[in-house]
């Protein structure tokens, strides 16, 4: 690494978001910024010099809609260069980003923006404006819609709603080049709207301040060099790529490389060869499991194999990290890591220096397994309103079952029921437009209520918990469902769960099962896989449940599923019962299938 450059920006050099782009500019314009590929699959770079002219040209645009400091213009782009140009431009004139999923319900995203007060949208294409426009109607917000796509549909938008223009004719041909934009460290920044399991989004409000400290808290524990190359895939809206994928390279003066889609993303790892990628725990979970699944077709001395590497490589990871001792098996390493390891990590593009996991917890074996296999696997964890990242695994010191050490500057707290409690300069000021929401997560000095129930043991924070998520049963057993499920996902049969059992006498669980898992298990016992009424097979059911309890024998023995319902169709952004960030909607999954659930609790069924 000796060749390897350090060239972070200090956060009062940066000032503000806007300022941090400008003095990277400064510093490296001729560095490559980002990496992105065209609809024909040529990959071309852009360098740090060439996106300061761009922002210019969005500056210029934003400026002549009349926009004051503080008004809101929201985002609705998959990951791209654009994605940064308008948010550095609106940034620069001290506007505050509200940033959209694309993959949203048009409803959702429709309330966003009206309770913004949004007056741009910046939107990825015709087809995407067409749906918003029907669940925004008549709504007063936004008065302006830039379509970024320059197709004829597009056109016809612009030609049919005066709202509408396309960003093609809309962007001036050239600008000013840039000059210092806002000053101020504590103005706001974005309103990024929570998508909450419950209810509404609420949207944090996050200052430059906020985010800045976050990134630089996080590269004070983790490295971050100028010839990093960064593999964005997550989506921009959400906080944690936003904060560690965009603003943190960008700090640190590395390269951003925008994957295409989920789908292409295993050939965009070997076509970009990334050092660092930020991923949900689903994202190493269907890794895992296509591993697996291959294994089971492969002979079974390569079965063995690979079984040994992981036992051995999590030797080899226990010594380096000073809390394992030397091991006989350790002299097998070398060729177990040649013969196993290299060629998974080679399927990552072989460069992987840090693939920082976040956004929900990481089953233990899934983090044990990649790690073996010697992929940096480094567990964090945060929450919107902490700009997101509170705590994050150092390399030299990662004990992934935990999440990791507190970011410097970030206090914590354990309050009544083992809720952690976080204070520090990544604390969000508060939800826009709702002070009561505001004062129950808030204390008046500053205090975070995270909701989460924690350990805190040799200085790493172990989640136990969430305190709203607790089911209690009516002989006062306690029981995580977040644990349960987790647990029972790991059986590659069972896709999506909800464990059932508030107020009642035994736990049950709604099941949504793998398509092709449940193909083969179905006609292993001679029934049709399409046929509804499969799913209510008595022998089908008396094995789910036996393969359920397999997977909680750690578990106390009341925390046991007696009865499933089984579905095929997946729990959806689309039908409501998923958030945006890939969360499960509980509250709208168990009202959903409020008829199965009492069926379940029928005692004469």
């Amino acid at each position: 690494m000796s060749q390897w450059t350090n060239d972070m920006i200090p956060i009062d050099q940066a000032a503000t978001l806007d300022g941090l782009f400008m003095e990277r500019v400064r510093r490296t314009p001729d560095g490559v910024a980002y990496r992105h590929c065209d609809r024909g699959g040529t990959w071309h770079d852009l360098t740090w010099a060439q996106m300061s002219q761009q922002v210019a040209r969005w500056r210029a645009a934003l400026a002549g809609e009349g926009l004051v400091s503080g008004d809101r213009v929201a985002i609705l782009l998959r990951n791209c260069p654009e994605w940064v140009m308008f948010d550095q431009a609106a940034l620069a004139l001290g506007l505050v980003l509200v940033p959209l999923y694309t993959d949203d319900r048009p409803d959702n995203a429709s309330y966003i923006l009206q309770d913004a007060g949004v007056q741009l949208l910046l939107v990825q294409d015709a087809g995407r404006w067409s749906r918003l426009a029907e669940a925004i109607a008549t709504a007063p917000c936004p008065r302006r819609v830039v379509i970024l796509d320059s197709s004829e549909a597009a056109s016809r938008h612009a030609e049919m709603d005066r709202r509408v223009v396309v960003a093609r004719d809309w962007l001036p041909g050239e600008a000013p080049a840039l000059e210092s934009g806002s000053e101020d460290p504590q103005a706001l920044a974005t309103i990024v709207y929570t998508s909450g399991t419950t209810g509404r989004p609420k949207g944090v409000m996050l200052t430059h301040r906020n985010i800045l400290g976050n990134a630089h808290g996080v590269l004070s524990l983790i490295d971050c060099y100028r010839e990093d190359l960064f593999l964005s895939f997550l989506p921009l809206s959400h906080t944690l790529e936003r904060t560690g994928g965009y603003y943190l390279p960008m700090m640190a003066g590395a390269c951003v490389a925008f994957a295409r889609s989920i789908a292409q993303l295993a050939e965009d790892l070997q076509v970009i060869r990334p050092t660092v990628i930020i991923a949900v725990p689903r994202v190493f979970e269907r890794v895992h499991q296509r591993i697996l699944d291959q294994l089971r077709t492969r002979p079974a001395p390569v079965r063995w194999l690979f079984r040994l590497a992981v036992t051995t490589g999590w030797h080899a990871f226990l010594r380096e990290q000073g809390r394992g001792a030397w091991h006989p098996l350790l002299l097998l390493w070398p060729f177990l890591r040649r013969k196993v390891s290299t060629p998974v990590l080679a399927r990552l593009g072989g460069r992987m220096r840090i693939a920082a996991s976040g956004g929900a917890p990481l089953s233990s074996e899934v983090a044990r397994t990649f790690i073996s296999l010697r992929l940096p696997l480094l567990q964090g964890y945060g929450l919107t309103e902490t700009s997101p990242v509170i705590s994050f695994n150092p390399l030299q010191d990662n004990i992934p079952e935990s999440v990791g050490i507190p970011l410097p500057g970030i206090e914590l707290r354990i309050g009544p029921e083992d809720e952690l409690l976080v204070k520090g300069e990544c604390v969000m000021s508060g939800y826009w437009n709702n002070p009561e929401a505001t004062a129950r997560i808030l204390t008046p000095d500053g205090w975070l209520h995270t909701g989460d129930q924690v350990r805190i043991l040799d200085g790493h924070l172990y989640i136990t918990g969430r305190i709203k998520d607790i089911l209690v049963l009516s002989n006062g057993e306690k029981v995580p469902p977040g644990d349960l499920e987790m647990a029972i996902a790991s059986d590659p049969l069972f896709e999506q769960v909800v464990v059932i059992g508030e107020g009642r006498s035994h736990l049950t669980a709604l099941v949504v099962l793998s398509a092709e898992p449940w193909s083969e298990l179905a006609r292993a016992h001679g029934l049709a896989p399409e046929h509804p009424e499969s799913l209510e097979d008595h022998e089908i059911h008396n094995l789910v449940i036996k393969r359920i309890r397999a997977c909680l024998a750690d578990f106390p023995g009341y925390a046991k599923i007696r009865r499933v319902t089984l579905m095929l169709e997946p729990w959806s952004i689309d039908n409501g019962l998923l958030t945006p960030t890939m969360k499960i909607k509980r509250s709208a999954v168990m009202s959903h299938y409020q008829e199965a659930i009492d069926e379940m609790y029928d005692p004469q069924v």
